[in-house]
C-alpha cells in the first residue's frame, strides 16, 4: 500500500471527494472495496468511474452518501464519478480489523480501504477475468503470501462459504500468482 500519509488521487477523484466532504456536516466512515481501492491504496493503472463501499459508520449515513454522490447525483454527474453500495459480496468475518485509512486530506469523509488480502479474498466468488487480472496485480505488486491469504479464508470464509470445493478450487488456481 502506498504511504498513507502522502495519498492523492488524480481527477477526476480528488475534485470528487473534495466536493462530497463539503457537502458532509458530520464525520462519516466508508468501508471501500473494488476498482477504487485498487487505483488509491495499490495504484492499479485503470479507471473506474465508481467508489464501491460496503457501510457506512454511522450505519444511517449510507442513503446521505448516495444522495450527495450517487450515480444520479448532482455531485456524481458534474464528475463522472460516483459512490455505491455494494448490495452482496463475500468477505473474510473480521475484514474490519484490517482496514487502512486512506489519508486525503479530507474534512468529514473518512474512507477505509480493505486489506489487499482482504480485496483478494472478496473477488474470489465472482471470479471474472478482471478480478483475476487484480489477484495478480495484488500478489505481484504487494508481494503477498499465499499461506497467509489461504489462513485468513481457512479461518474467516470456509466455515459459512457455500460451494466450497469451487472457490477451493479457485485459491488453488490462484496460488501460482503469490509468493509462498
Amino acid at each position: 500500500m502506498r504511504d498513507e500519509s502522502s495519498a492523492e488521487l488524480q481527477k477526476p477523484w480528488a475534485g470528487f471527494l473534495a466536493d462530497l466532504d463539503s457537502a458532509l456536516t458530520s464525520s462519516v466512515e466508508v468501508h471501500c472495496l473494488g476498482g477504487f481501492v485498487l487505483i488509491a491504496a495499490y495504484n492499479i493503472p485503470r479507471a473506474t468511474g465508481d467508489l464501491d463501499y460496503l457501510m457506512t459508520l454511522p450505519n444511517d449515513a449510507s442513503p446521505l452518501l448516495e444522495n450527495l454522490g450517487g450515480p444520479d447525483s448532482k455531485l456524481g454527474k458534474k464528475h463522472n464519478v460516483c459512490v455505491q453500495r455494494v448490495g452482496v459480496t463475500d468477505l473474510p468475518e473480521d475484514y474490519d480489523s484490517r482496514l487502512t485509512e486512506l489519508k486525503l486530506g479530507l474534512k468529514h469523509l473518512r474512507l477505509l480501504a480493505l486489506d489487499p488480502y482482504d480485496l483478494i479474498l472478496s473477488k474470489l466468488t465472482r471470479n471474472s477475468p478482471k478480478d483475476v487480472e487484480d489477484v495478480m496485480f495484488l500478489a505481484r505488486t504487494q508481494h503477498l503470501e499465499f499461506s497467509v491469504m489461504y489462513s485468513i479464508f481457512e479461518k474467516e470464509m470456509k466455515p459459512w462459504l457455500p460451494n466450497l470445493a469451487r472457490h477451493k478450487l479457485t485459491l488453488k488456481l490462484w496460488s501460482e500468482y503469490f509468493s509462498h
